[in-house]
This record gives structure tokens, sequence and C-alpha cells, in this order.
């Protein structure tokens, strides 16, 4: 019921259509996540592109093999240490498959069929996390979600990837930190966010921590040093770079501040062993990393921001428009499992929680529930508040990103499906 926290067991590879595949290799020690996800979509968009008849089969070869030229030439090449190299494979009896399994939403009722109110998809594709449980999960538990029925296509750490999934058509629903989604739409991606899913408070918040006998004290402290997340471009990202600049450090002193991506689960390991100098953690590994001792935390991201929701979950504009009664059941769902965590006693949570992770049978360890504490989620039901997006856009716009810095609100997200939205005062 927090931001992803587990291994990831799909690559972003799998998530490209089967008539088309993009190989992309990034700068080893300083990736550019975003541009990397940015170049998929568009690569799966002229896809689109030419599966709705737009573009003939000659023209997407062509315009996909500017792409990648211009792509090798102008960036990587560069950097001297790293290529790009596209490879289309364009075979008719492969396409034919690829469109004729191309929909979007799962099980749908005829439209013939259809009645006011009545969800006209009634199967959500998505993707969850190793020993955890989300609120859409919990909602469908409790029996808020019926008729409609979720579909898990497999685990993910990364809230980037998880939106990435959305926007390719490969998921119908995804989550990620506030951030990365108005990156991604800046960018063109045409998703946009119905409901609060984490956040931080006093008790549910994502340290940052060195070893206790550690020399770093401070922002500047951390200079030639590695710090280790979940995934690059994301909330951890965005949150160390703040204390950064509280800090006082340049850019250039910034740039001197190594990110490193891993899997949550090794984090606490590479830390001790001293592989990294700073662990990001949050919500229930932080806390057994907590529980274990020999750590000290420099800072969290409720010690800069305070309490506020932080991530958010999106559809595509396409999805919402052509189901809204479905979208409307979801969100109804999700936001009355949010206030049962939020008003239910601390054990009767952790219970259930480990109810469901046990009646799934995906051979998981369910024991680190036991440490879940909050749902950490500002607004009633999930509610969006627009601060908790103009905050991330201002300082994107601090930050320099111009196409960030012109994003409207309601293009990032709606409360219209919320039931909780006139309830939700500050």
């Amino acid at each position: 019921m927090n931001p992803p926290d587990q291994p990831e067991t799909h690559s972003r590879r799998a998530f490209m259509p089967a008539a088309m595949r993009l190989f992309v290799f990034r700068q080893a020690d300083r990736p550019s996540p975003w541009r990397f996800r940015i170049e998929i979509w568009q690569c799966q968009r002229r896809y689109a592109s030419y599966q709705r008849g737009e573009m003939t089969m000659f023209h997407l070869y062509k315009d996909h093999v500017k792409s990648a030229a211009s792509a090798a030439s102008k960036r990587y090449r560069l950097r001297n240490r790293a290529a790009v190299a596209l490879a289309t494979l364009l075979a008719a009896a492969v396409l034919a498959a690829g469109c004729g399994s191309s929909s979007a939403g799962g099980e749908s009722k005829p439209a013939s069929s259809e009645q006011a109110g009545e969800p006209e998809t009634l199967e959500l594709r998505y993707q969850g996390t190793v020993g955890g449980v989300t609120f859409p999960e919990l909602a469908e538990d409790l029996g808020y979600l019926a008729p409609v029925k979720l579909k898990w296509i497999g685990n993910t750490i990364s809230g980037p990837q998880d939106i990435q999934t959305v926007a390719t058509g490969q998921a119908d629903f995804g989550g990620a930190f506030n951030g990365a989604i108005i990156k991604l739409v800046s960018a063109g991606a045409p998703i946009r966010s119905v409901i609060s899913y984490y956040g931080m408070d006093e008790l549910n918040f994502s340290g940052y921590y060195v070893l206790e006998g550690s020399p770093i004290k401070s922002a500047r402290d951390l200079i030639g040093k590695k710090v280790a997340m979940n995934t690059l471009g994301a909330h951890a990202e965005f949150v160390l770079k703040e204390y950064l600049q509280r800090g006082g450090l340049t850019d250039e002193e910034m740039k001197q501040v190594t990110l490193v991506a891993l899997p949550p689960v090794n984090i606490e390991q590479s830390l001790r062993a001293g592989q990294i100098d700073v662990a990001v953690l949050g919500s229930i590994l932080r806390e057994k990393l907590v529980e274990r001792g020999g750590v000290r935390q420099l800072f969290s991201d409720y010690e800069l921001f305070g309490t506020q929701s932080a991530g958010t979950i999106v559809f595509t504009n396409k999805f919402i428009k052509e189901n809204p009664n479905t979208v409307r059941k979801f969100v109804e769902a999700t936001a009355k499992a949010i206030e049962w965590a939020r008003t239910q006693p601390r054990e009767t949570v952790i219970k259930r929680s480990e109810e469901i992770i046990k009646k799934r049978g995906r051979q998981e360890d369910g024991t680190i529930v036991k440490f879940w504490k909050t749902t950490s989620i500002a607004g009633k039901g999930g509610t969006i508040r627009p601060e908790e997006f103009e905050t991330w856009r201002k300082w994107l716009e601090k930050s320099g990103d111009k196409e960030a810095a012109n994003v409207k609100q309601e293009d990032l997200f709606t409360n219209e499906f919320n039931p909780y939205k006139d309830e939700d005062k500050k």
C-alpha cells in the first residue's frame, strides 16, 4: 500500500510491441532515464499510428531509422560512452498478430448491452509489488471493486516504468511520483492522474541513511559519494536534489554526487557492505533497516516537505474518455479502501494484507507488511490537492525544465471521480 519497494520482474523490453523492439544502451554510470523512456514511448506511438493506418510500413521503418540515427549522433556518441541501436522487425504475420492483440481494456461489454452507470470494462491490467498490497488490491479484496476485476501482469519497483506501461497500452493503470508524471505529460504522454496512492507523514516517509560511524553530516559531505535508490528520475532523486540545493551545492558540485539505482531489497545490504554511502528507503523497508540498528538518518522527505501525498495513479486520457464508469468505479473503490485502512486498527490492516498475500499465491515473502503503519495519504480518500503537483512543477521550473513549467494542472489530474473530493478540507 506504498510506493513500489521490490525487485522488478519484467524488463522494459518485455513491454515493447511484438513487432518492434528498441534496444538502447545507456551510459553506465550516469544514465538518462527520462530520455530513454520518452524515446520508447515515441517509438510505440509511431507503431500505433501504423496500426491505425495513419502511416505506411515504409514510413514507419524510415521514421524509426531516422530517430535512432539522430539519437546516436546527437546524444550518446557525444558522450563517448554509449550507443543507441534500433532493430525493427516487420514481418506481415507478426504485424497482423500485433494488431489483433492490441486492445487495452481487458474484458469489455458489447456497446449494445451497456447501461448508464455500468462499468464499460470489467478487467483492469496492472503491476504490483512483491510482498506488498496496493490500495486497488485491497479494494478488490474488500469487495468494493466488483464487478470490475484486476489482472496482475507482473511487479515493478519503478514508478516511471509503471506509468510508461500505461502510456504504451501494456497496462490500464499505474502509479508514480507526481514529479515523474509531470515530466512524462510534458513530453506528450496522454495520461492523467485520478487518485493519490502514497505520500509522507510523521510515521511513513522516505529516509536517507548512512552508517552510524559515517563522516557524512551534511549535504556538502555527499560530494564524491554514492547514493542508492530504487529508481532514477523519480521521488528519491527529486528529494535528494532539493536537499543538495538547500545545502548550497552548485550544479557542478551536485553532478559529483553519484546516483545508483538498486532493487530496494538489496540497498540495506549494499550500505552495510560499504558499497554505497547513503541508502534511500521508505515505508516498510526503512522500518526493517532501522530495527536492525547501526545506521543514522541524514534527512527525510518529510523533513523537507512536510505531510503531503506524493504519488498518484494514472489512466490514459483515451481510457478515461471511453470508460468513465469503469474509472469512477475504480476511484471510488480505491478511495474507500484508503479510508478503510486509515480508520481500522493497524493490526487489522496488517492481518488483511497478510491474508491477501497468502491467497494470491505468488511465492513471495509477506512478512514485511507487519511493519506497515499509516496510509501516508494526505487527502481524504486519496483526493489530489493542487499543491501536491504544483510543488514539483515549480521545482522543475526552477531547475530549468521549460516544458514541465508550461504544463497546466488540468492536464495533470482530476478529482472528478472521487466521492470524497468535497469532504477534503485542509
